[in-house]
């Protein structure tokens, strides 16, 4: 009797406090997923060696498929460059789903961002850009979504987009 009452116990803590699923947070922060997009030279958008996968550097792309562009502190206000490192995220994110099967339960840990802004030479705030993609893996990933983290700032950028960051991510 002891022992059915201590699986019962297990199993209404369990229920009681299951932590929602990755899709489930995304849903509930409001956010699709994209279709990612295909490489735009001979790369591989996502290599996997043992438990690592190894995402190439993805720039902001919206829902509707177009980039945004220009040089943040420049043509763009740092909190459109916030947006633009969170929207950067979510292409991350949608190749990383894809590489997984559809399963992003299989993430262990989100291990290393590596962020390069466009911005003018007198721009200083790219760590508080970069802040719209780690906050959004953290909201997505939880505990397991705090990573290290590399803030640059470059003069240009591939068709003028205005970020790229590139993510390691450990799986089971």
């Amino acid at each position: 009797m002891r022992h059915i009452i201590t699986i019962s116990l297990l199993v209404c803590v369990s229920a009681c406090y299951s932590q929602p699923s990755i899709d489930e947070k995304l849903k509930k922060l409001g956010v699709e997923l994209i279709t990612p997009t295909k490489p735009v030279a001979n790369y591989a958008k996502a290599v996997r060696t043992g438990n690592l996968i190894y995402l190439s550097g993805h720039g902001p792309t919206r829902a509707d498929g177009t980039d945004i562009t220009g040089k943040v502190g420049g043509d763009l206000s740092v909190e459109e460059g916030i947006e633009a490192a969170k929207r950067t995220a979510i292409s991350l994110v949608s190749t990383l789903k894809m590489e997984l099967g559809g399963d992003l339960s299989r993430v262990k840990r989100i291990v290393k961002v590596n962020g390069w802004v466009n911005c003018p030479a007198d721009f200083k705030d790219q760590p508080k850009v970069m802040n719209g993609c780690s906050d959004f893996l953290v909201a997505v990933f939880g505990e397991k979504g705090k990573h290290a983290r590399t803030s640059l700032g470059t003069n240009a950028l591939p068709s003028n987009i205005a970020i790229e960051i590139e993510m390691i991510v450990e799986v089971k």
